[in-house]
């Protein structure tokens, strides 16, 4: 009777260590699980939907429904300018957007390459609020060699005579001078659309500029010559005032205008014989 006792005795303590064990596992389990979880709930990223372009749109092309999806769009790493509403994008009415800059296929929809709805894909389109549009005779040094494009920025110089030379009673010759710095491009010739192909020279650019300054270079075109200068994409330093004439080009100094020379005083008397007056030169005395 004592074996038996004994032997259920150990079975007991058998099965009680047995339980404990896959108790403990299962939580071991379930723990692991836990910070699986956690760590998957860590890793998710808010996201919002954004329209994208469903294809290769083209300048100038009427931007409709079939064009776009909707697409999950990390919202820390939202562009600014996206489309996040349908009717925000496609208002009631059939007036459609147009498309002002090449867009690729899964590339976010940007209100800056947008037209507002029912406006076309021209030049006013580009004009901020306060600018006007001005147009400027170039040729194939002046601009660039036909490297210029619609959304460049440019330096404007004027070359000239200002008549100072003979103010200053010297020899300066023409002068070049900046006079306007970082100036938008929206036009080239007839065209406001980015894609040229390859290298076309111009005979106008269209800039977008505030009133006085379409003022200064309408004087400055009609008194000279202008030349643009192609700034770097990427370039925010500002220019500072430039101004070269031929003798600063060549290193030729300023000649130092003569000291005036004091001239001797002279002191006469005036005398009269018969009908003439003579005068007779003598000391000059304080």
């Amino acid at each position: 009777m004592r074996a038996v006792f004994g032997l259920v005795l150990i079975v007991g303590i058998g099965l009680a260590g047995f339980a404990a064990y896959m108790v403990k596992s299962r939580m071991d389990a379930y723990e692991a699980q836990l910070a699986q979880a956690r760590a998957a709930q860590s890793r998710i990223v808010d996201t919002v939907d954004v329209f994208v372009a469903d294809r290769t749109l083209k300048y100038g092309e009427r931007l409709s429904k079939e064009d776009v999806r909707a697409v999950k769009w990390p919202k820390s790493a939202l562009p600014e300018g996206t489309f996040t509403d349908a009717a925000a994008l496609f208002p009631e009415g059939d007036e459609q957007r147009t498309i002002l800059r090449t867009m690729d296929k899964n590339e976010a929809i940007l209100a800056v390459k947008v037209t507002e709805p029912g406006q076309d894909a021209g030049i006013t389109s580009r004009i901020k609020r306060g600018m006007r549009a001005f147009a400027i005779k170039v040729d194939a040094t002046s601009g660039v060699s036909g490297f210029l494009r619609p959304g460049d920025r440019v330096d404007v110089y004027w070359t000239g005579n200002t008549g100072r030379a003979a103010l200053e009673g010297s020899s300066r010759g023409e002068i070049t001078k900046l006079i306007e710095t970082g100036v938008p491009l929206v036009a080239v010739d007839q065209s406001a659309s980015d894609e040229r192909p390859g290298a076309t020279v111009a005979r106008t650019v269209t800039v977008a500029v505030r009133p006085q300054q379409v003022a200064a270079l309408a004087q400055a075109q009609s008194t000279g010559r202008l030349s643009l200068s192609l700034v770097g994409a990427g370039d925010t330093t500002v220019s500072s005032a430039i101004e070269v004439d031929q003798r600063s080009l060549l290193g030729i100094e300023a000649e130092a205008a003569p000291e005036p020379q004091q001239k001797e005083e002279v002191c006469t008397i005036r005398t009269r014989r018969g009908s003439e007056v003579v005068e007779i030169p003598i000391p000059c005395t304080n």
